[in-house]
């Protein structure tokens, strides 16, 4: 069963980073059988089922999205690999399969009541993350850049947990749009706070924070200059079987989205914040 029709009304805007969060249905009938096989092998290969529930909801708004943007059934949709651009394998960004030049980029994360989608013209990368607790801050902490290590340090012990998933959200958004992945690099990559002896961030990248509410920390990261950005949010039932995807409306249209929760627009470059009624 595709999509709803609704669906077909988004348009890809050239020179925007369109973000998509949703908040997975606590009930209802998942579109499932719009998964490919891999997919599909995937989600049954969970074990926790709201964890199965999780990904397939993080996969179906992908693929609605994406063949909003495309006037592709979400069905239709194959993915691949793009090459990794440091050894030359076949496990770099997702990207879609046999599309021309002109198709979106896209990154795709889900963490537990998140998910949280990135399109636009250039490569990109997007990152959620839970809260962690204060265990696993002191565990992980050493996957940090040593800078970055010395700035949690410098935080209030509350603070700790909410800042360190804010650098973890940055630099999986940057490593994904980069399309290395996560692996050995968390450490050799700052995204921290900056000032005036801090390392530098990486060279032609751009990184965000993504506004997501209470309990998680969102990034995205876009090869070039920041654009203006846009935070859409999906309502809960959009994955759903028959689920009604983003309302009709024009391009940049601020009622992209059915539902009482605003879209956030902002330009990075000036860092101007603006949230539509």
């Amino acid at each position: 069963m595709t999509a709803a029709p609704l669906w077909s009304e988004l348009h890809p805007d050239e020179d925007e980073l369109a973000l998509w969060l949703l908040t997975p249905p606590e009930q209802g009938p998942l579109a499932f059988g719009e998964l490919d096989e891999t997919e599909r092998r995937r989600a049954n290969a969970f074990r926790r089922r709201g964890d199965r529930a999780l990904y397939v909801a993080a996969h179906i708004a992908l693929r609605r999205l994406l063949g909003g943007y495309l006037r592709t059934p979400p069905t239709e949709l194959a993915f691949a690999r793009a090459d990794c651009p440091r050894c030359g394998g076949p496990h770099g960004r997702p990207v879609l399969a046999g599309a021309g030049p002109d198709a979106p980029h896209f990154s795709l994360s889900h963490s537990r009541g998140a998910v949280l989608v990135g399109v636009a013209r250039a490569p990109v990368g997007v990152d959620v993350e839970r809260l962690p607790g204060p265990e696993r801050v002191d565990v992980c902490r050493s996957a940090l850049h040593p800078y970055e290590q010395q700035e949690l340090a410098g935080c209030r012990a509350p603070d700790r947990p909410a800042f360190f998933a804010r650098l973890w959200a940055r630099k999986e958004a940057c490593l994904k749009g980069m399309g290395v992945g996560v692996g050995g690099w968390t450490s050799e990559v700052y995204l921290g706070e900056g000032g005036p002896d801090a390392p530098t961030r990486p060279n032609g990248w751009s990184v965000l924070d993504v506004p997501c509410g209470p309990g998680h920390a969102a990034a995205a990261a876009i090869r070039g200059p920041a654009p203006r950005t846009a935070v859409h949010r999906l309502p809960p039932e959009a994955v759903l079987i028959g689920g009604r995807g983003p309302g009709p409306g024009r391009r940049r249209s601020p009622r992209a989205c059915p539902g009482p929760e605003p879209i956030l627009v902002f330009d990075a470059r000036d860092a101007r914040e603006e949230e539509l009624p």
